[in-house]
């Protein structure tokens, strides 16, 4: 599980085709990466990398390597990003970390897309289109996690929603390096969907 809280931003190193999926190399940027103690990182340990839970296979000082299948490929931006783009990092959180975001469980939903950016005094006003299917998730004032960054919503539609974002975090995500047009993942709170199909268990529509 993660927070939406992004840790550090990092940037794709390579993505090596392996049999129809692939192997990406993350360099870590300015996500805390100790080489020794508590923290220090651990084969099989999960990572969030735009949103996106992955799993360590192999480590250096500045760098890890995790596999990405075809379904994540073919479900998320990963598959479509080029080398050097900038990527949002979380580790997983531990049972004792504050739940500053909410719950995130790296299983992307959907793919959206950037549709406008404007500015809002220090912070920026950002839209995006949504898939039809997801958008019955996604409340105003509710939870929304936008390549691995938790948001909440301020307005939403039929054909999308928007967010803003402060000055800390354009600084701190690599949203400082998206732009309008490009595509993001998007993954809508848990307790909706888990809500829908409870109702649906018990016939309620």
């Amino acid at each position: 599980m993660f927070t939406g809280l992004i840790e550090g931003v990092g940037r794709l190193a390579a993505c090596e085709p392996r049999g129809g999926d692939a192997r990406l190399r993350i360099e870590v940027g300015s996500l805390p990466w100790p080489a020794h103690g508590a923290d220090a990182p651990m084969l099989g340990e999960s990572i969030a990398v735009n949103g996106v839970c992955l799993t360590v296979v192999g480590f250096d000082g500045r760098a890890f390597e995790a596999d990405a299948s075809n379904e994540t490929l073919a479900l998320t931006t990963l598959g479509a990003l080029a080398c050097g783009r900038a990527l949002n990092l979380e580790r997983a959180m531990r049972p004792s970390d504050r739940l500053g975001g909410h719950l995130v469980s790296g299983h992307v939903d959907g793919v959206g897309q950037v549709q406008d950016v404007a500015d809002d005094g220090r912070a920026q006003r950002w839209r995006f289109a949504a898939p039809p299917e997801l958008r019955r998730y996604i409340a105003n004032k509710g939870s929304i996690c936008v390549d691995g960054v938790s948001l909440t919503v301020n307005a939403v539609d039929d054909a999308g929603f928007e967010v803003a974002l402060v000055p800390h975090t354009l600084a701190h995500t690599a949203f400082a390096a998206t732009r309008t047009g490009d595509a993001v993942n998007l993954e809508v709170d848990l307790l909706a969907r888990h809500v829908e199909r409870l109702m649906q268990e018990r016939g309620d529509g």
